[in-house]
């Protein structure tokens, strides 16, 4: 969605962009069909090489801003000191872990840091499959999870042909389209299909594995607590419900968990992205007893995670979370962006639905004004229309025809308007 086709440049590319496709090859992705060159950033900014400030309204990684000084300098002044694997003690790692799981309920107490939340998926699949003795796993639709060879099994969004293994089986995203009114019994009672069908196939429930605002889906928010029946009937089949927060974590959706929205008890809570605004780190939290389970057979190590910088970083994004209110920030102007959406929304048809938790909203379009007609390649053109002027955006949802809005959580209301007005110009010149 969004992406550079290298196949349009062919012989034509240059300069930075044909040395990036001689690296990297097939496996190279780019936004946009002229790719930019990026060379700054601070706050919700970013900077390109020819001096074109752009307002970041995709980056979900560095969530509290680009070049937060704070976090700059814990990691600075601690990679200066000690880089090393995490064998050894330090006291920096265990103040970072005891200050994250006092953000989590108390039966999650035991934490396994990653690299990448791919990593803290794949590891939450295993000990999923370790302590049910079950191997069939549930996940929406169009969900993404991450990409190595267990995890991009429950990643159906990111299959470009075929459908997932017998093992998964998936369900229609929480929307009022597909539910109507009743998005809560209707999406229990799929999940409750899901786990006969599994059973039928030979795949006892592992785990019910879910992004708690469906972002990759269309970002579904769903109403405070549909969730809890559907995870009842997990629970009830002998499965775990795995809280995948790599994406609605960290405060992004005015509660400092998305799953706190549903008041709902994860076994196993994976994280990412945001964790250490941009320094690669995640984790996969869980009880002691899952994890006890788990390493009666196998155990964890990672070379790269839990090192004394990682845990800089994070304590850091957690102490700005903290001291600069983040969480009911992204609640508030969250609020008065979704508003000034909506408003945009009253005077072109083709925005066939706005909505969001926090600052994590998704905007759907439409063919002549039909919300049964979804377009993505509207979609594309108003993505292109708003880097034109100078704002960055993502895509998601089956059609590709939902704009992804995730701005840093230090977004302030005149730049919601700066969006929220280039997003009218563009409908209007699309």
């Amino acid at each position: 969605m969004n992406a550079f086709d290298r196949r349009e440049a062919g012989a034509h590319a240059d300069g930075l962009l044909a040395r990036r496709l001689a690296n990297v090859g097939a496996a190279s992705v780019l936004f946009y069909r002229q790719p930019i060159e990026m060379v700054g950033g601070r706050g919700a900014w970013l900077e390109a090489a020819d001096g074109t400030q752009y307002l970041d309204f995709y980056n979900n990684v560095p969530s509290v801003g680009h070049g937060h000084p704070r976090v700059v300098k814990a990691l600075q002044k601690q990679i200066a000191a000690l880089n090393i694997n995490s064998r050894y003690l330090h006291r920096t790692t265990e103040t970072y872990l005891e200050r994250l799981t006092a953000t989590l309920p108390d039966h999650l107490s035991n934490v396994a840091m990653t690299c990448t939340g791919s990593e803290a998926n794949d590891l939450a699949i295993r000990v999923a499959t370790a302590n049910t003795g079950g191997t069939g796993f549930i996940v929406t639709e169009t969900a993404y999870h991450g990409n190595t060879s267990a995890v991009i099994e429950i990643s159906p969004s990111s299959l470009k042909r075929g459908k997932p293994p017998a093992h998964v089986k998936t369900v229609p995203a929480p929307s009022a389209r597909n539910y109507g009114d009743d998005i809560e019994g209707g999406f229990a009672r799929h999940v409750k299909r899901a786990i006969n069908t599994l059973k039928r196939r030979g795949y006892p429930l592992a785990g019910f594995v879910a992004d708690s605002i469906f972002s990759s889906d269309g970002v579904y928010p769903g109403p405070p607590g549909f969730l809890a029946p559907a995870v009842a009937a997990v629970h009830a089949a002998g499965g775990l419900y795995v809280a995948d927060e790599v994406q609605p974590g960290f405060g992004r959706t005015g509660n400092m968990w998305g799953f706190e929205r549903h008041g709902v008890s994860p076994d196993i809570v994976t994280m990412g992205k945001p964790m250490g605004n941009g320094y690669p780190m995640a984790a996969m939290v869980t009880t002691p007893a899952l994890l006890d389970r788990f390493c009666e057979d196998i155990g964890y190590f990672n070379t790269f995670a839990a090192t004394p910088p990682a845990a800089a970083a994070g304590l850091a994004v957690l102490e700005v979370i903290e001291k600069e209110k983040r969480v009911a920030h992204a609640g508030t102007v969250g609020a008065y962006l979704l508003e000034r959406l909506k408003a945009v929304q009253a005077g072109d048809a083709r925005l066939a639905d706005v909505r969001g938790a926090g600052l994590f909203l998704g905007a759907d379009l439409c063919r002549d004004g039909d919300p049964a007609l979804p377009d993505g390649d509207l979609a594309t053109r108003v993505t292109n229309g708003l880097r034109e002027r100078r704002v960055l955006i993502g895509a998601a949802g089956p059609a590709g025809h939902t704009l992804k809005i995730r701005p840093p959580l230090c977004l302030t209301t005149d730049e919601a308007d700066f969006f929220a007005d280039a997003l009218a110009a563009t409908l209007a010149a699309v």
